[in-house]
């Protein structure tokens, strides 16, 4: 069992995902209107709660397979969870009613739980000093993949609201194909456990980190960068409208920015900072230099300045992997899709919570009845959210755990956490 055919087909599953959910962006308001016979305004307040919906059910599905994936592998969990996809996008070619929608997308955040057991494959074939940088690929994967959805999605878009659909469920069922015949499984038998119901829910998933030293801070420290990263994708758009005049053109141009800083972030940066300074401070660095560049964008007024921001966002790549690699480490091998399940439940949380904070902020301070027009504001609401990341993050226990033994949460041996 190698790393050389685990990691390739888990960075190819994420990157489908990215680009099946960047594919549907540009025709969900179309589609939305086409099915439920309503005008824009009424097609946005139905897709905010579509995408609701979905955080919730990944929400749900996340422990339940995490803990499916330590008791019967991660290949079956997995190439299951593609099927389940490519069946899911199928159904958005052919539904007719607004109820079905729901369900439909339902399904597909369900599904995309699936990056519990991802991560966990990567976790068994990866040793912990270069797990965050592992995950770094994952990070790029999305990231490349949500740049390149979109276009997908506006190029076919143009021939019908439902053909980004169809390239998605090929594109899905293309990679359960490849997993089928490439993707080995990386759980070994001797290192499965029971599935049990008790754990492989939110609340069973509340008390195993409790009874995991430390696991339960840094949930709370991925729920809270979670909330804060949001505010990219939730507000960027509308943001883009209200502060800086932008065309949608534009607007397109500088998603494809923050994308390739994603992508190069986590490539080439997440790798040198986790060796020079350990999981835990490259997460702080990441994470400071995170809310630096959101405070830029709450009061920045022009183009080149929009633009010069997107620079250092290649800076905070390191967060993501490196609390997953911490998260890992505080797990024995057996526990490795749990404990991702954990992590992506954190994650879901954080999707639930920040449209409230996030958009509500921003439409409050652009709407009539605002004492100041600030659209910038939900980026200092980030920045709150981000310190108290930092926060949490800088008062977890110095010591972790790998298998069953104890090893510091920084990798250079001479140094702690």
């Amino acid at each position: 069992m190698t790393a050389s055919r685990t990691i390739p087909f888990i960075v190819a599953t994420i990157f489908i995902d990215a680009i099946g959910f960047g594919i549907i962006m540009p025709v969900l308001p179309q589609l939305v209107m086409e099915i439920g016979r309503v005008d824009l305004a009424s097609a946005m307040g139905i897709a905010t709660a579509i995408g609701l919906v979905m955080a919730v059910a990944t929400f749900l599905a996340s422990p339940v397979l995490g803990n499916l994936s330590d008791h019967f592998g991660r290949r079956r969990v997995l190439l299951l969870s593609l099927a389940g996809l490519a069946a899911d996008y199928v159904l958005l070619t052919i539904v007719h009613t607004l109820p079905w929608l729901f369900v439909a997308r339902a399904l597909s955040g369900i599904f995309g739980g699936s990056v519990a057991a991802a991560q966990a494959a990567i976790a068994d074939v990866t040793q912990p000093e270069n797990r965050a940088r592992n995950f770094g690929f994952v990070g790029a994967a999305f990231g490349v993949g949500f740049v390149v959805g979109p276009v997908i999605g506006g190029f076919l878009g143009e021939v019908g609201p439902r053909a980004p659909f169809v390239a998605a469920a090929l594109l899905a069922a293309a990679n359960m194909l490849y997993g089928f015949f490439i993707f080995p499984e990386t759980l070994p038998a001797e290192r499965r456990r029971t599935f049990d119901w008790r754990r492989a829910n939110p609340f069973g998933a509340w008390k195993t980190m409790r009874g995991l030293p430390g696991m339960s801070g840094i949930a709370t420290v991925l729920t809270l960068w979670q909330i804060s990263s949001l505010v990219y994708p939730m507000t960027w758009s509308f943001y883009c409208i209200a502060q800086l005049g932008w065309s949608p053109k534009m607007i397109g141009a500088s998603l494809a920015a923050v994308g390739v800083a994603i992508a190069l972030g986590q490539t080439f940066v997440v790798g040198p900072i986790v060796r020079r300074f350990g999981e835990r401070d490259a997460a702080t660095i990441g994470i400071l230099v995170a809310v630096t560049v959101y405070i830029g964008y709450a009061f920045v007024d022009t183009t080149w300045g929009a633009f010069l921001l997107i620079v250092p966002i290649m800076f905070q790549a390191p967060v993501q992997p490196s609390l997953n690699a911490l998260m890992s480490r505080r797990a024995s091998a057996a526990m490795q899709g749990e404990v991702q399940g954990i992590s992506a439940m954190a994650m879901g949380l954080g999707q639930i919570v920040a449209p409230t904070l996030l958009i509500g902020t921003m439409a409050w301070f652009t709407g009539d009845k605002a004492p100041v027009h600030f659209p910038g504001a939900a980026f200092l609401v980030a920045t709150i959210f981000g310190l108290l990341a930092v926060l949490m993050l800088r008062r977890l226990p110095r010591v972790t755990r790998t298998s069953d033994e104890a090893v510091p949460d920084q990798m250079p041996p001479s140094v702690t956490a």
